[in-house]
């Protein structure tokens, strides 16, 4: 890392970020990388401020969870330069699918390796997402899971609000199109993945990768709250395609209908609305990996 300079991103509102920002500093500093930081009060998104240093930065560094990493994508995908993580977000599902340690002395001993591999990115209607991109339930918990509710409670928030809104979950109708084919389901969520790891540890799908050329998708055709409670420990296994109740397939792209618009969440992130467009972008940035 001598000689090169890291753009450092954390984001004060993740669940670790504010606190570990001195800590963060000192150890980059031990480790012997150096960096800048974005002054503040500066009204820029994540993205914006990568492509504005495009020359004066060799590598970016975000400290965040997984809807950090989103908001820095565009930015990375434009600019070509490499990412480190420092995962100090709630649930840090992408930390996870690349294998990065989650205690941050050693995140940041990866970054000055300085190893990195070549990844996917999803996108959906253009817009980038590292992990999985998901509509009903999951959406419906983004919308209702707040900041301040995420760092209160952590996991333990995704868990009470996603129990209150499984009881009141109804089945939606989807028209599917992928590899020449048009398939109308009924579902209580569809999911398109790119990583392996959402949701604080669910599982798209047991062997999917994030450099595997692939898009996974599943869709959770149950008509009881209860069924999908016994589905738990599939989903965080990956294993839930085994079910008759679950339709899998992975697909280079694909195109989501609904009835009305639905919001499209990608890595914990609201970002666009059915009908939706999926394709993957292989070897899209570079990530930092032990």
């Amino acid at each position: 890392m001598n000689g090169k300079t890291a753009l450092l991103l954390v984001n004060p509102n993740s669940r670790r970020g504010k606190e570990s920002l001195t800590q963060v500093r000192e150890l980059l500093t031990r480790a012997g990388i150096s960096y800048m930081e974005l002054p503040s009060g500066r009204n820029q998104t994540p993205s914006e401020a990568i492509k504005g240093r495009v020359g004066h930065v060799d590598l970016v560094i975000v400290g965040g969870g997984d809807g950090s990493l989103n908001t820095a994508a565009q930015g990375l995908l434009d600019t070509g330069l490499p990412l480190g993580v420092l995962p100090l977000g709630t649930a840090n599902d992408f930390a996870r699918t690349i294998g990065l340690p989650t205690d941050l002395p050693a995140a940041i001993d990866v970054i000055a390796k300085g190893n990195t591999t070549p990844i996917d990115l999803g996108q959906a209607n253009g817009h980038p997402f590292f992990n999985v991109a998901s509509i009903g339930f999951s959406a419906d918990l983004a919308m209702s899971l707040t900041e301040k509710a995420k760092k209160r409670w952590g996991k333990l928030g995704y868990g009470i609000v996603a129990a209150r809104l499984l009881a009141n979950s109804r089945l939606f109708t989807a028209i599917l199109e992928h590899d020449g084919r048009v398939e109308e389901l009924h579902t209580i969520q569809v999911a398109v993945g790119n990583g392996r790891f959402y949701g604080g540890g669910m599982t798209v799908q047991a062997a999917a990768t994030a450099t595997d050329g692939m898009l996974d998708f599943y869709s959770l055709e149950v008509d009881h709250w209860w069924r999908l409670l016994a589905l738990l420990p599939s989903l965080r296994k990956g294993t839930h395609g085994e079910w008759d109740d679950v339709r899998t397939f992975s697909t280079k792209d694909l195109t989501i209908r609904t009835r009305r618009p639905r919001a499209v969440n990608l890595d914990g992130e609201l970002k666009t609305r059915t009908p939706v467009k999926f394709t993957i972008r292989e070897k899209a940035i570079s990530v930092f990996v032990p």
